[in-house]
């Protein structure tokens, strides 16, 4: 199970996929599989099942399936919830809540991975404060521009200051999106 996300009083996690989960869904399966064959693009839908486990749930729960078919391929997921129908419709709870927290987690991996913010192995705190403000303020640059200036284009980008840089034509994008944006 992947980590979970508390929303109100509720919650909503991501659930293995199993045979059993996966043949549940199997109608939906067949379904996006013809949709997407006959329109050539991606097919998705959404199921709720009232699900238990065979041995460790103590109770039966709120499952959400997505039963899509991309690139050729099933693929099917599923998410547990705490709540109900009342809080969202499954397309909703899966795409603007449960994806939403992934969207967040890949914005943190990114800070941790790109900007090395989990690194502190500086032998002063005030160092070790300054290096984490500098990789927060270089994520917010980066987020900015590819949220503002690069949302259709790229998912990461990639800074380099030196005259020969090789993204000068990203930059020369940036610069002209951001600056469009700026006198709108």
């Amino acid at each position: 199970m992947a980590s979970a996300s508390l929303i109100g009083d509720g919650l909503i996690f991501g659930l293995a996929r199993n045979t059993r989960l996966t043949r549940a869904i199997g109608a939906e399966l067949a379904e996006v599989r013809h949709e997407s064959q006959a329109t050539g693009q991606p097919a998705r839908c959404f199921k709720e099942l009232i699900w238990s486990t065979r041995k460790s749930w103590s109770r039966t729960r709120r499952v959400i399936a997505k039963a899509e078919w991309a690139k050729g391929e099933a693929n099917p997921r599923f998410i547990v919830t705490s709540l109900t129908v009342a809080d969202g419709d499954c397309r909703r709870l899966y795409e603007e809540i449960y994806c939403a927290r992934g969207e967040m987690e890949n914005r943190i991996k990114e800070c941790q991975m790109d900007l090395f913010a989990d690194r502190t192995s500086t032998g002063t705190m005030t160092a070790n404060q300054l290096r984490l403000w500098f990789a927060s303020m270089a994520y917010v640059l980066v987020d900015s521009l590819r949220r503002i200036a690069l949302q259709a284009s790229v998912r990461r980008i990639k800074l380099a200051m030196a005259s020969g840089c090789p993204y000068q034509e990203a930059f020369a994008t940036a610069h002209r999106a951001l600056a469009a944006a700026d006198t709108s």
